[in-house]
C-alpha cells in the first residue's frame, strides 16, 4: 500500500497543545451553527483503516464512516467471514496477535479505528492475549511506520477501564483508573500501550452498556426479557448505569476522528438507568415486536452470593470443557473453546459494584457529540434486529 501524499495527512496535536485543543474546540463547538450537537464531516477522501468492523458496533459504523466519505479498509482474519461487509468496503487480512500482515495494512492510512476486542473470556489469559497483544502489535506497527503511519488512531476502550461509580453524573476523564475485572485491565493496559508508542496521536472512547442490534453480550439477557424474567444485581439496590446504542457509538468514534480531539473520553447517551428500569424498557421493545412476554418483565434482585455461585459453576464448566478440547484430536473437532459463557467470574466482579456511570459532557461539548437513539427506540431497533435474524 502507497504511502498518502504528505499534504493531504491532517496533523495531530502534541501532547503539550492538549489541553489548548480542547479548550478551541469547546469554543468552535459551541459557535457554529447547530451548536455543540452539530458534528461536521471532517473524513471525506480519508484513509481509515478499521478493526473490528465485522463484529457488531463494526456493523454500525461502517455505513456511517462510508457515508461520510472514508475510504474504507477492514483489518480481518483469515478465517473472518467478510460477505456481510457494506459495499464500497475494502478488506486486508492480517493477525493482530502476531503482527503479521499489520504494517503493510496500516502503510499510507489516515486513521486507524481499533474496536476489535475480546468481551468474554475464562480468565487473564484470554483478555491479556486476545487486548493486550493486539495492542502491542498495534503499537509496534505505528512506531516502525513513522510517517507513513496513520497520524490518528482512534481507541474504543471501555469504561471498565475506568472503573465503578454510583453517583450521577458518573466517572469523568480526570477520575483515577480503577479497574475491577481482568477484562477491565487489560482494555486499561491496551490504553497504555497505545498511548506509550502513540502520544497524542491516540485518541481514547470509553463506553459503557452498548446495545442494539447484533449484539451477542445481551442477547442472553433479551431472551430472558421475552420470557417475562430479568435479573438485577444484587437484594435491595438499583445498580444505576449508563448505557449509548451502537448507532450512536458509532457517532462518537466519527467525532473522535476529529483533528481537535485529544485524549480521552468517555461516551454515553446522557441518561441514568437502574438496571430494573432498562430490563423494563427492553421487555416493552421485545413484547411489541415479538408478543410476549405478555404481562410485566418480572425483576429478580439475585442476591450477590448466588450470583457469584452461578458465575463459579458457569466458568467452572467452561475451563472443563476448555480442558477437555485442549486434549481433543484436532481432526475430532479438539482445540479451544469458541466463546467463553457471558456469565462469568470476570463479569460478577463488575456486577457486584455499586453501579456504572459515566460522563459524556466533554465528549459533547469538545466534539459535538450528540446522542440521537433514546432508550426506548434502541430497544426496539435491537429487538426487531434479533427477530429478523431469527435468535429472538
Amino acid at each position: 500500500m502507497s504511502n498518502a501524499p504528505a499534504a493531504s495527512r491532517q496533523p495531530f496535536p502534541a501532547a503539550a497543545d492538549c489541553a489548548a485543543a480542547a479548550s478551541a474546540a469547546s469554543h468552535s463547538a459551541a459557535a457554529r451553527p447547530g451548536g455543540a450537537g452539530s458534528c461536521p464531516n471532517a473524513l471525506a477522501g480519508r484513509k481509515v483503516l478499521l478493526t473490528g468492523g465485522t463484529g457488531f458496533v463494526g456493523r454500525h459504523l461502517l455505513p456511517q464512516l462510508l457515508a461520510a466519505g472514508a475510504r474504507v479498509t477492514c483489518l480481518v482474519r483469515a478465517t473472518s467471514r467478510t460477505d456481510g461487509l457494506p459495499q464500497g468496503a475494502a478488506v486486508a487480512r492480517a493477525d493482530l496477535s502476531s503482527g503479521e500482515g499489520l504494517a503493510a495494512a496500516l502503510e499510507g492510512q489516515d486513521i486507524c479505528i481499533h474496536m476489535a476486542a475480546l468481551l468474554f473470556g475464562l480468565g487473564w489469559q484470554d483478555y491479556l492475549r486476545a487486548n493486550a497483544l493486539a495492542a502491542r502489535s498495534l503499537a509496534g506497527a505505528c512506531t516502525a511506520l513513522g510517517d507513513a503511519g496513520p497520524t490518528r488512531v482512534v481507541l474504543v476502550s471501555s469504561l471498565a477501564a475506568t472503573g465503578p461509580c454510583a453517583t450521577a453524573p458518573g466517572v469523568t476523564e480526570g477520575t483515577p483508573p480503577a479497574p475491577v475485572s481482568a477484562y477491565g485491565w487489560s482494555k486499561l493496559l491496551t490504553e497504555q500501550i497505545l498511548g506509550r508508542a502513540l502520544g497524542a496521536r491516540l485518541v481514547t472512547l470509553r463506553p459503557p452498556i452498548i446495545y442494539g442490534s447484533g449484539d451477542k453480550g445481551l442477547l442472553p439477557v433479551f431472551r430472558g426479557v421475552r420470557l417475562g424474567l430479568a435479573v438485577s444485581p444484587g437484594a435491595g439496590r438499583d445498580f444505576p448505569v449508563s448505557a449509548v446504542h451502537a448507532a450512536d457509538m458509532a457517532q462518537a468514534v466519527l467525532c473522535a476522528c476529529k483533528p481537535e480531539a485529544c485524549g480521552v473520553y468517555h461516551c454515553s447517551d446522557g441518561a441514568v438507568y437502574s438496571m430494573a428500569g432498562f430490563c423494563r424498557v427492553m421487555g416493552a421493545a421485545v413484547r411489541a415486536v415479538t408478543g410476549r412476554p405478555r404481562g410485566p418483565v418480572r425483576i429478580l434482585r439475585l442476591p450477590l452470593p448466588l450470583m457469584a455461585l452461578a458465575a463459579l459453576a458457569s466458568s467452572g464448566l467452561a475451563c472443563c470443557a476448555d480442558a477437555l478440547l485442549a486434549r481433543w484430536p484436532r481432526s475430532l473437532g479438539g482445540g479451544r473453546l469458541r466463546r467463553a459463557p457471558n456469565w462469568n467470574l470476570d463479569k460478577y466482579r463488575e456486577a457486584r459494584q455499586v453501579g456504572w456511570l459515566c460522563d459524556n459532557s466533554r465528549l459533547c461539548r469538545e466534539l459535538g457529540f450528540a446522542p440521537q437513539v433514546a432508550l426506548e427506540a434502541g430497544m426496539r431497533e435491537a429487538a426487531e434486529g434479533y427477530r429478523r435474524e431469527g435468535q429472538l
